[in-house]
């Protein structure tokens, strides 16, 4: 993806609600100062949406003949579904990024989605702040995931053995205190860092400190590929 920030990103809704294409093209369109005043996420470029999809074979063409740095793709697609989406556009590797948008996902598509290359899945009933804060995300190259589907993962990873996405840690040390693993153990279950804070009667702040210390020390970029390592690698067996 052309890292330049002053370049729009181009952006292919498939849906197959068209008020609910509409609602997203609107949201996506808004200038980004009105995006900061009123969601406080900085989206850092402007969005084009260059295309929109009713169904599974038309976001397929729409992709191929668009060229679009971002696909918001909605799982339940006539015609073709979205995984099947996912499969054809395999080939595109890191020059497209594709967040699922569901309004709710099984365990058994959540994993095949991650292991098809999308990077991020957002829940229909999620905030726009959220929404947008996954795209900040993916379009950064991170992954990014909705939390009450973290727990889900985890718990394929770990009954299956099989890694869901790439482990970027092998060889590192990891040295978790006892906070940091009590803290693990609740992002493994898909709590928020306010929950998590809540719980320790801690600041979020604190729990910002405590989650960067241990993307470093597992080697995770983020929230859900240190849950993910932390399931392939045992840590969370004894929790």
């Amino acid at each position: 993806m052309d890292s330049d920030p002053r370049r729009a990103i181009r952006v292919v809704l498939a849906d197959d609600e068209c008020m609910f294409r509409t609602s997203l093209r609107h949201l996506l369109t808004a200038p980004r100062s009105v995006i900061k005043d009123v969601y406080g996420i900085d989206v850092g470029a402007d969005f084009n949406v260059v295309g929109e999809a009713g169904t599974g074979e038309d976001a397929v063409a729409l992709v191929e003949s668009a060229k679009p740095d971002l696909l918001l793709l909605d799982l339940s697609m006539p015609r073709m579904s979205g995984l099947g989406v996912l499969r054809t556009l395999q080939g595109y590797g890191e020059s497209l990024r594709t967040i699922i948008l569901a309004a709710e996902v099984g365990k058994a598509d959540l994993v095949s989605a991650v292991q098809l290359g999308v990077r991020g899945l957002v829940l229909k009933d999620a905030t726009t702040e959220l929404l947008f804060q996954a795209i900040v995300n993916v379009v950064a190259g991170q992954y990014w995931l909705a939390q009450t589907l973290i727990a889900d993962l985890v718990e394929v990873v770990r009954t299956a053995g099989a890694p869901a996405v790439k482990d970027t840690s092998k060889g590192r040390a990891t040295g978790l205190t006892r906070r940091e693993r009590e803290v693990l153990a609740l992002v493994v279950a898909g709590y928020a860092n306010k929950e998590i804070a809540r719980t320790f009667s801690i600041s979020e702040e604190t729990i910002k400190h405590h989650l960067t210390r241990m993307f470093d020390k597992v080697g995770a970029a983020n929230r859900l590929e240190l849950a993910v390592v932390a399931a392939e690698r045992g840590l969370v067996s004894d929790l």
